[in-house]
């Protein structure tokens, strides 16, 4: 198989086959959305989350606002990736420095095992929004790390293994506003704590060459190696006469050094065209946070955010991806 994943065999990975006659790189499951907006008792909508294999099933930590709309994340388990138990309570996170585990808010968490863990990297309150970083051996007791930056930041990822002998991740400096500015920075840190070496990666599209991921882009689930770079699948926006749209692209970045692009689609691969993608709290937003990849078959599962409210499941292949960013390369 051409442009094989680097990884491991998960023969339960979820999985539909490509609709005959289905023409888009990326096809979504035809049961969605598969977790709703009211999976726990207080839960006002469950979305943006992260999911990973662990001890031959599933495991996930989850965005679930409250009915007061306040924020967090929660622990959750499945046994086939679609149906899932999430905890009635958030995760109660231990630390050294009582300064660092004061909550304000959480939100849009990754999953990354790296080594012999399992971090948890999200968007966390703290005078500002910033990068929370914790880890965990059996999501149950969960230890949280200094914050990754200074706020303000979003979109903190993971790469899945260190890179020159150091921890990477990508990330989206914002502002205290809603993001007037939008693009991917790489950093690496030798202990998960001091981070720096920052690089540009890739930055908002101007102009209608790829006008779906004018106004801000950021990297969405642990990026996927493969024998040509690192997959990453990532969220772009359009400001319209009807509020903000969120859609998927994807891009190939170089293995050895992630700040260097040799691919990026033009065209989206998904778009909120679903009903459930489409209404919901925040309207017309696609927003991936995860994916589980079959090494064996190259499959790739996406979790995704949909309309701000529910969570929703779609499925491709490394094969379709590399293809579309080869075809329609911007």
């Amino acid at each position: 198989m051409a442009n094989k994943i680097i990884g491991n065999s998960l023969q339960n990975i979820p999985w539909q086959e490509k609709p005959e006659g289905y023409m888009e790189p990326v096809w979504r499951y035809s049961s969605n959305p598969i977790i709703d907006r009211h999976a726990t008792k207080r839960s006002n909508s469950v979305f943006n989350s992260a999911v990973i294999p662990f001890e031959g099933k599933f495991a996930g930590v989850f965005r679930c606002d409250s009915k007061s709309i306040s924020m967090d994340i929660f622990a959750g388990f499945s046994d086939d990736g679609i149906h899932w138990t999430i905890n009635e309570t958030p995760i109660q996170f231990e630390g050294a420095d009582k300064e660092i585990l004061k909550r304000e808010y959480r939100y849009d968490p990754r999953v990354c095992y790296i080594e012999d863990r399992y971090y948890i990297t999200w968007c966390n309150g703290y005078h500002g929004p910033t990068i929370g970083i914790a880890y965990t051996f059996d999501f149950q007791k969960f230890y949280q790390l200094e914050n990754a930056f200074l706020p303000y930041n979003r979109n903190g990822v993971l790469f899945p293994r260190k890179i020159n002998g150091l921890y990477a991740m990508l990330s989206r400096p914002s502002d205290t506003g809603h993001t007037p500015f939008g693009d991917i920075f790489y950093s690496q840190s030798p202990d998960l704590e001091y981070w720096g070496h920052h690089r540009y990666v890739m930055g908002t599209v101007k102009g209608d060459a790829s006008a779906w991921q004018s106004t801000k882009i950021g990297p969405g689930p642990i990026p996927i190696e493969t024998e040509e770079g690192w997959l990453l699948i990532y969220h772009g926006v359009i400001n319209t006469c009807n509020g903000f749209v969120y859609r998927m692209g994807s891009a190939l970045l170089d293995i050895d050094q992630p700040w260097k692009v040799i691919l990026r689609s033009k065209d989206y691969i998904l778009a909120p065209h679903e009903l459930y993608e489409c209404i919901g709290d925040v309207p017309n937003v696609t927003f991936p946070c995860a994916t589980l990849t079959d090494a064996d078959t190259g499959r790739i599962a996406i979790y995704y955010g949909c309309a701000d409210t529910v969570t929703g499941l779609a499925f491709t292949t490394v094969e379709e991806l590399m293809n579309h960013m080869k075809e329609n390369p911007l």
